[in-house]
């Protein structure tokens, strides 16, 4: 398969053995991400073989009842959840029919009550969405800024505008960060200094259609009206500490999975696609803990017993103080 080597029946046999004993990590990673304050969400695609054929007998079945297409859900989606939990920060990983949505759903259903309302960072796709009523939605700025950097060349004069405005905010948010500022100290200088910003913005906007100024119809009243209709959740790191202003952070985890996708192509069944979210969700949350990934999963396959007994003692940043010294 272009040259990507496929495990042999004891390589197979090491995986499963990793996995297995992963699974009880990842549900107790699970249910720590559940009481995160911060959730950044997106997805992708990714190709099951298994459903792939599923997908041709719901067609067939579809075509052979008159209709052109299956009514049945036919896509297929890796989504990517990165949680902060106090100073930690979880990686997990999803692949099968569920979309983004569905699956931070499922998550939150193992949130307890006292916990509140948690931040949700994601683009403005309806597949992001829950029930809104439990959650604080952020929407990511970056892609609002995307709608007029990719008409740049149609309409630089308008698009500049907009674009100019943004890169200001982005650069005292990048400042934020390299302060180290408190959320509640970060919240004051946005409010300082990008709040001006922002609302200018806001108000050249809606001059585009007061006065006329740009065809609500055309690419560019498309991009006027995305920033205008989602304004209250692209603005939310001016009214709630904590709140981000983009969604970069799980784009960038997604990219794990997406490199995955290009080497190997697709996954035989949803139980391989869900050994490797498995394994990618413990090597993700590694890497954000500056953990060897490596070493953990080797010692979590010596340690099985132990791993099983009490994963909480095992998670990334945990499991060093359960090692037998040599």
């Amino acid at each position: 398969m272009l040259g990507v080597p496929v495990p042999d029946a004891t390589q197979w046999d090491q995986i499963e053995r990793v996995a297995d004993c992963g699974y009880a990590v990842f549900a107790r990673l699970e249910r720590l991400a559940a009481q995160g304050e911060l959730i950044y969400q997106d997805d992708t695609s990714v190709r099951i073989l298994s459903l792939i054929k599923e997908n041709q007998q719901l067609q067939a079945q579809a075509e052979s009842q008159g209709f052109s297409r299956s009514q049945e859900r036919t896509g297929m989606f890796t989504t990517a959840l990165v949680v902060k939990v106090g100073e930690r920060m979880i990686c997990l990983y999803y692949s099968g029919r569920s979309h983004a949505g569905e699956n931070l759903a499922a998550l939150l259903e193992q949130r307890q009550e006292d916990q509140g309302k948690p931040l949700v960072m994601s683009d403005a796709l309806s597949r992001n969405e829950v029930d809104e009523t439990a959650v604080i939605r952020c929407h990511c700025l970056a892609h609002g800024r995307r709608q007029f950097s990719d008409l740049e060349d149609v309409f630089p004069t308008e698009c500049q505008v907009v674009i100019e405005v943004l890169k200001q905010v982005f650069d005292h948010d990048e400042h934020v960060r390299e302060e180290r500022m408190s959320p509640e100290t970060r919240l004051a200088y946005h409010q300082a200094y990008s709040r001006p910003l922002m609302n200018e913005l806001k108000s050249w906007l809606e001059k585009q259609f007061d006065d006329r100024l740009v065809e609500p119809n055309s690419s560019l009243g498309k991009a006027v009206a995305y920033m205008q209709g989602h304004w209250e959740t692209l603005t939310r790191f001016l009214s709630v500490a904590g709140a981000p202003i983009d969604n970069n952070l799980v784009e960038r985890a997604l990219k794990l999975f997406i490199r995955q996708r290009k080497n190997s192509l697709f996954y035989k069944t949803e139980h391989s696609a869900y050994i490797a979210s498995v394994l990618t969700s413990l090597i993700a949350t590694c890497l954000h803990a500056g953990v060897n990934a490596l070493e953990y999963l080797v010692a979590l396959q010596e340690h099985r017993k132990e791993v099983f007994a009490a994963p909480e003692a095992w998670l990334p940043w945990t499991y060093q103080a359960r090692l037998v010294p040599p």
